[in-house]
């Protein structure tokens, strides 16, 4: 009896929540679909692997100096280990090496920052890309909101923090996910949006995140 009850009581608070979407005009939309076919994340991606590889070289070239002058500051212990070394010979061979030394530390901070420096900069100009992509797609899906006269549209990509899809269930003829893609990548489209571009020194190991 209480079950029966419960159902009841559902079904009129379920009922009058499915006789207002009747009337409603309901699409749905895959983000991450678009997101991922739009031909600009691919330019950006592009861009950015550019970039890091170009940071790479960069940073393997100072690692390759840094090496190096740690292979002068061993060979000049070698060189003070040397008995027949004289007094005034062994004190510069000395002073030289420590000279080495302090500069290796330099080196080592500037590394470091490096580094940093390059892994926030193209951290920064992907987001900064990746917000330039998504905010194009949502203007052609409001565009095309406006064109249907939408009143819902879902984002089919989506997941709960249950890991659960957001929407359930869908039927095909709602979706529009290749018009948009489509609208996005026709040729000689203007686009609302511009890509920052990214400075050649300008890396790290990011990409586009999807939406």
């Amino acid at each position: 009896m209480k079950k029966m009850l419960f159902l009841t009581l559902a079904s009129l608070l379920v009922l009058p929540v499915a006789v207002r979407a009747q009337g409603m005009k309901i699409g749905t939309v895959d983000m991450n679909r678009t997101f991922r076919e739009f031909n600009k994340t691919k330019d950006a991606e592009a861009k950015i692997n550019d970039a890091k590889n170009q940071a790479k070289k960069e940073y393997d070239e100072r690692a390759d100096a840094y090496k190096k002058a740690l292979d002068d500051v061993n060979n000049l212990n070698k060189q003070l280990e040397a008995p027949a070394l004289s007094a005034d010979a062994k004190a510069q061979k000395a002073k030289e090496r420590d000279d080495k030394i302090s500069n290796i530390k330099n080196m080592e901070r500037e590394i470091t920052e490096f580094r940093q420096t390059r892994e926030r900069q193209l951290q920064e100009q992907a987001l900064r890309m990746r917000e330039g992509i998504v905010k194009e797609i949502t203007d052609v899906v409001m565009e095309r909101v406006k064109s249907n006269n939408l009143d819902l549209v879902f984002d089919k990509s989506g997941n709960s923090l249950n890991g659960v899809p957001v929407l359930m269930y869908s039927r095909d003829s709602v979706d529009f996910t290749n018009d948009v893609i489509a609208a996005l990548n026709k040729p000689g489209r203007p686009s609302s949006v511009t890509l920052p571009s990214i400075s050649p020194a300008a890396a790290a190991s990011a990409a586009p995140k999807k939406p």
